[in-house]
């Protein structure tokens, strides 16, 4: 019942005109707006494969706030060879599920519907797979925030954990870190290793200055990390 009290309450927040939003609630609306409108062309080489480039991340439904349970995080469950959570001590974020995410309508990604989880690109490289995984989540919501929340505190050096399915643990060293215009992404880097000779992990949030008529961010955040041990 919370969940969907939550999800009834974001989607009725969502209609409502910005200019009448309190200033907590504005942050909260551009913020559940992730990554929109990345013009891309139809395929990128990642490593050691063709990627199949989407034209852009789909427009959140309703973005629920209801923080799973510590049943809810350790009982989650995937295929071996497939993300599971994601953690980043230097920015105290703990383990995180992510959610393996297709292509929504229009070729664009799907984003999580829960502010608490990220999202895993599952035409991106798995974990320690040729290539770069792609995993993106949103920075919050009107009353809670994200996962990706603090994504821009990450600096060259910091270490990034995945743990696959089977409980395997990969290591990623943050390589560099990227603003770019939301309507000029290079997502031709941003599904493709920074360092061909290693796997790699790219993360994406929203970041940047907003736009009061449309509510959208300026900038996509997009940190480029390189696998260094497993």
């Amino acid at each position: 019942m919370a969940a969907k009290t939550s999800i009834t309450k974001a989607s009725s927040f969502l209609n409502r005109p910005i200019k009448a939003l309190r200033d907590h609630e504005q942050l909260g609306l551009v913020a559940a707006i992730l990554l929109i409108g990345l013009a891309v062309s139809l395929l990128t080489y990642s490593g050691s494969h063709v990627v199949a480039k989407p034209t852009g991340v789909h427009t959140p439904v309703a973005i629920s706030s209801v923080r799973p349970t510590t049943s809810q995080i350790s009982d989650y469950h995937v295929a071996a060879d497939l993300p599971k959570y994601i953690s980043i001590p230097a920015i105290k974020l703990g383990q995180t599920r992510i959610i393996a995410l297709g292509l929504a309508s229009g070729n664009q990604i799907a984003v999580p519907t829960n502010v608490y989880d990220a999202g895993w690109y599952n035409a991106s490289a798995k974990p320690g797979q040729p290539g770069a995984m792609f995993i993106f989540a949103h920075v919050a919501n009107w009353t809670a925030k994200g996962a990706f929340f603090s994504l821009s505190k990450l600096k060259s050096g910091d270490i990034v954990a995945v743990v696959r399915g089977d409980n395997t643990i990969y290591s990623y060293q943050v390589a560099a870190v990227k603003t770019y215009p939301a309507a000029a992404v290079d997502m031709g880097a941003v599904l493709a290793p920074i360092d061909r000779s290693h796997p790699g992990l790219n993360l994406m949030t929203c970041t940047g200055t907003v736009d009061q008529k449309t509510g959208a961010y300026a900038d996509r955040l997009v940190v480029f990390t390189r696998l260094v041990s497993s």
